[in-house]
């Protein structure tokens, strides 16, 4: 671990030198690279300064101690040192874990109704209705892609883009089966009914990361359905994309223009086939450790939101929320923190054990 770090080290006093350079500075690309490698690596190297001088710092003080006069002063920071010293490497081996490529990135998510009939629509919109006030807190911008509506508000499907800083970090752990248990309104009896919704989340990609053939891909446009006005059902302004080679497709039907209907049908195509690789690039590592908390399998039932007792406990990691309406309302921070933190601890047990 120290040799990694002594080589961060290095380049980061190296970058320093080259984003100081008015050659490099004249040169904008270059610089912006350099200035990117060097934000990325930053707080890794002055991490380790700060633990290289309390090395330092324990050493002078344990030199101390053996002059009399300087004993008390000297045990007092000997103490700090060396509680301070363990902390930090611990911290130094969490900024070692290889982030995740994606996190930085925009998201389209999905969500459907699965088992339950009228109710699992009913949960998928509530669904979408939770995530939207997440965005909204986190001041994102959602747009819808696709709707497919039900007669009493809920969703068979929708599909919507979230684009804000970090997007893909915070939600990637929502995709999965998600589980109601609660008395629909349509229930006279007020018998609990057990109801599903699945959520996909899916990083938005570039033209660069993903390479599809203009050839392999077939194009329908369509009427639109749903609310929108006379204009949306009276022209064929929605957009259907099929990859040929692997049947996946891509709609959007939200915008008046198809122009604009089959930009955002690419985008959610192109993630869709990002997700198809990466999945099938990560089963062929024969090493990979499937993460509990991030395998984003989508037949994986991941949290139950179970009325009767205001209780939402994610199955993962075995952590349950008591605050329902709280939670529905956006407040999931606290839920994707403590995701977040046991995903961390897998990959640094995975380290060690490396």
């Amino acid at each position: 671990m120290f040799q990694k770090l002594e080589a961060v080290e290095s380049r980061y006093e190296e970058l320093n030198k080259k984003i100081a350079d008015p050659e490099i500075i004249a040169n904008p690309s270059e610089w912006t690279e350099y200035m990117k490698e060097h934000a990325e690596i930053e707080e890794v190297a002055l991490k380790y300064k700060e633990y290289k001088k309390a090395q330092q710092d324990l050493k002078e003080a344990e030199e101390m101690m053996k002059d009399p006069e300087m004993k008390e002063l000297a045990e007092e920071e000997v103490r700090t040192n060396r509680e301070k010293l363990p902390k930090l490497e611990e911290e130094l081996k969490i900024l070692l874990i290889p982030k995740d490529p994606d996190d930085n990135k925009n998201i389209i998510c999905e969500i459907r109704g699965g088992a339950g009939g009228e109710e699992a629509a009913l949960f998928a919109g509530t669904l979408f209705r939770m995530y939207s006030m997440y965005a909204e807190r986190k001041h994102w911008k959602l747009e819808i892609l696709n709707e497919n509506e039900t007669g009493l508000g809920g969703y068979k499907e929708i599909s919507f883009m979230v684009t804000g800083k970090g997007a893909y970090s915070r939600l990637k752990f929502e995709s999965g089966v998600h589980r109601v248990q609660r008395v629909p309104e349509t229930e006279a009896s007020g018998r609990i009914h057990t109801s599903t919704a699945t959520v996909a989340v899916l990083p938005v990609v570039e033209d660069v990361q993903i390479n599809i053939n203009p050839a392999d891909i077939k194009l329908e446009v369509f009427r639109a359905s749903g609310a929108g006005g006379q204009h949306v059902n009276k022209t064929s302004s929605a957009v259907r994309l099929i990859h040929i080679p692997t049947g996946i497709i891509a709609e959007c039907q939200t915008e008046r223009s198809q122009t604009q209907n089959r930009e955002y049908a690419m985008k959610l195509l192109q993630s869709r086939l990002y997700e198809k690789e990466k999945q099938e690039r990560d089963s062929k590592l024969a090493n990979e450790r499937k993460s509990q908390v991030g395998s984003g399998d989508r037949s994986e039932k991941i949290r139950t939101y179970n009325y009767p007792q205001g209780r939402i406990t994610d199955h993962r990691i075995g952590f349950s929320i008591y605050q329902m309406e709280d939670f529905l309302n956006g407040n999931l921070d606290e839920m994707i923190d403590n995701l977040t933190a046991a995903d961390r601890a897998e990959k640094l047990q995975g380290a060690n054990e490396d």
